[in-house]
């Protein structure tokens, strides 16, 4: 039987289009363009479903008193918007609902409730606010409850793959609904003021873990607990505390066996990074804990767990980044080495990391093939990685996208720049693993591109291909990164390059498994060490550099 082809909706400010693919995409015929500008989609867990919101635009002309048009006052325009659900695979419609301001979808697991989310707004008639955030039961489009959420962050509530338990946090504790009855709270849990939580992929029992920031000189500390055993820090699976955070973001793994979770502070104080401080912590749901050592001084810029949920990448350190596997000891196995690179996704990964958008749970693949890529105030360059051989595939190079990600069949991906990110050349490209461009298309003038998702299928749907070292065809060639010469101090360019001019040092990869590379993973206080050593090193470059450009 042939593998299914997955869709990718694009959607913008000339509305809203499902395109078969790859390699080329072309119009689904199942799905009528809708030409209204749509800001907001998204597709069921399964990719059975898919909802969008839609408006027409309404155009108010500014008039005198005498009702004649004012040339040099601008035309106001409105969007009014409605939510429509149609199936994948025939296009029929399942719902439509008159929501105006919704800015925000998402489907439960088992796609039995629709949620939906407006901005939060006051107004005369509702001094104390309407209620923003809707429960809507599918089948039927009735609404089931509507709650208030004031802030986008964190605005969906989390179901358990079963929908048997459904989580939401409700001022600074965590409100647990069991069986999709809303209407009264199964289980709570409370203690000090959780602002934070993420609950487990797959099935049950679920386990939840909740951040607790640290007060009065307390430690800030992160805690395990398997539902619905909530009873304090006598029933949490694991507990680890820790200084020097101002807020987290938890990541469980897909077989809900470890949560990976980064501590961050707005601010360094000891002046070294611009992005303040992070430290990588590891909680396993039998008890163990760790802090993830990391070879180089320098932020987290990401940390992206395997499908296989055994290893894990980190993306760290002063730029150029290095990048390395751990295992679930959190012992080093592969280092990268350095690099221009903020970011890491694992094949078949549905994950956006400057976009934020989480990998659904129940959807994990093989991930055999890594990218690390630098995007944002980076130049765009991939690097494709066979992480059974570890091996480089190939190192393309994508400037200016804003968004990432794996098709489902774990052959192609795709890149774009999106609006308001940037609002000019906005386009997407899809890519072969190998560094090939199969298909690019540019947002028309006067246009600008939203948004483009790949529909996600479940596990299994794709069987795992060879990886392939050669250059896949294509009329639109590869964009293999040129070469680039290091910079060299004006006072230093009329003499011979030498290794003392560098201004980095560029490590290369390096098997760090135990009987492979003929050396063992340093210890911990050899890391600690090396890091010391470098952070020397660093500052000597500063000060070489202040004395260069004082001789100038």
């Amino acid at each position: 039987m042939a593998p299914p082809i997955p869709l990718l909706a694009v959607c913008g400010s000339d509305g809203t289009s499902l395109l078969r693919g790859p390699p080329q995409c072309e119009l689904d015929s199942s799905f009528q363009r809708d030409s209204r500008p749509s800001r907001c989609l998204t597709f069921s867990r399964d990719g059975t479903l898919f909802g969008w919101s839609h408006g027409h635009r309404l155009v108010f002309k500014c008039l005198s008193p005498s009702n004649k048009m004012v040339t040099h006052q601008p035309s106001v325009h409105c969007l009014s918007f409605s939510v429509s659900v149609v199936r994948c695979a025939d296009g029929s419609a399942v719902s439509t609902l008159n929501l105006p301001k919704t800015n925000l979808l998402e489907f439960s697991p088992l796609n039995n409730i629709l949620v939906t989310w407006q901005p939060y707004t006051k107004t005369q008639d509702s001094p104390q606010g309407e209620a923003n955030l809707q429960l809507w039961d599918l089948p039927s489009g009735r609404l089931i409850k509507a709650l208030y959420q004031k802030k986008a962050e964190s605005w969906c509530p989390s179901w358990s793959e079963d929908e048997k338990i459904c989580v939401r946090s409700v001022n600074n504790e965590l409100h647990f609904y069991e069986n999709n009855d809303f209407n009264s709270i199964a289980n709570k849990l409370h203690m000090q003021k959780v602002s934070d939580f993420a609950l487990s992929p797959g099935a049950q029992p679920s386990k939840v873990a909740v951040y607790v920031p640290g007060s009065k000189g307390a430690p800030s500390f992160v805690r395990l607990y398997q539902y619905p055993v909530l009873g304090g820090a006598s029933a949490a699976l694991a507990n680890k505390s820790f200084f020097k955070a101002d807020r987290v973001n938890m990541q469980w793994n897909q077989k809900a066996s470890a949560v990976l979770v980064t501590a961050s502070t707005e601010v360094d104080k000891t002046g070294a990074s611009y992005y303040g401080e992070q430290t990588l912590h590891y909680l396993a749901a039998n008890g163990e804990t760790a802090l993830v050592q990391l070879a180089k001084n320098g932020p987290i810029y990401d940390v992206a767990w395997s499908p296989n949920s055994t290893e894990f990448c980190v993306v760290y350190g002063f730029m150029p980044a290095k990048a390395t596997v751990f295992n679930l000891k959190c012992d080093p196995v592969f280092d990268f080495g350095t690099g221009p690179r903020n970011a890491a996704y694992y094949s078949f990964s549905h994950s956006v990391k400057f976009g934020r958008i989480i990998t659904p749970p129940g959807l994990s693949p093989q991930g055999h093939i890594l990218v690390l890529a630098g995007f944002g105030n980076l130049r765009g360059q991939m690097e494709v990685w066979d992480l059974k051989k570890y091996k480089q595939v190939s190192k393309p190079q994508a400037p200016d996208a804003t968004y990432f990600s794996w098709c489902p069949d774990g052959e192609h991906i795709v890149t774009a720049t999106c609006s308001p990110r940037l609002r000019v050349s906005n386009g997407y490209k899809i890519w072969h693993y190998t560094g090939t461009v199969l298909h690019k298309q540019d947002a028309a003038a006067g246009s600008e591109l939203w948004k483009v998702h790949w529909q996600p299928f479940p596990e299994g749907s794709f069987p795992e291909r060879p990886i392939k070292y050669q250059a896949a065809p294509s009329e639109l060639g590869t964009t293999e990164a040129a070469p680039i010469q290091a910079y060299r101090p004006p006072a230093l360019r009329h003499l011979p390059a030498t290794p003392s001019s560098k201004l980095h040092e560029d490590e290369p990869p390096q098997d760090l498994r135990s009987g492979l590379s003929g050396e063992k993973s340093l210890s911990k206080s050899a890391l600690k060490n090396q890091r010391k050593r470098e952070a020397k090193k660093a500052a000597k470059q500063v000060n070489t550099l202040w004395i260069l450009s004082a001789e100038e």
